[in-house]
């Protein structure tokens, strides 16, 4: 059995803190919108902020799953351009990282 990692529950413990971001930013989406012209604009703003953030989240949600199955595959901590190990302060900095800092300049 595999022992789990530092970097492994670190993205865990981040993809279920973004779950549940996303799940509480979609719930805001999903509320009736107000009546009043004024605040409808703001509302909207609001939305706008809303969509923002949750597409980061996204986005940062499919890199941590993509680390994640590179910890299965045996194929975290490699960089996928030039094949070197990523340092430890980088996936310590960048759990998600999938790039040594010198192919990431």
């Amino acid at each position: 059995m595999r022992m789990e990692t530092a970097h492994e529950a670190e993205l865990l413990a981040r993809r279920a803190e973004l779950m549940k971001r996303l799940v509480s930013v979609e719930h805001d989406l999903d509320q009736p919108g107000n009546k009043d012209m004024e605040d409808q604009a703001t509302e909207r703003e609001d939305d706008e902020v809303l969509e923002g953030l949750g597409n980061a989240g996204l986005a940062e949600l499919r890199k941590i799953e993509h680390a994640l199955k590179r910890i299965e595959d045996g194929s975290y901590g490699i960089c996928v351009s030039c094949g070197s190990k990523i340092s430890n302060e980088r996936l310590t900095a960048v759990p998600y990282a999938t790039r040594c800092s010198r192919c990431a300049a």
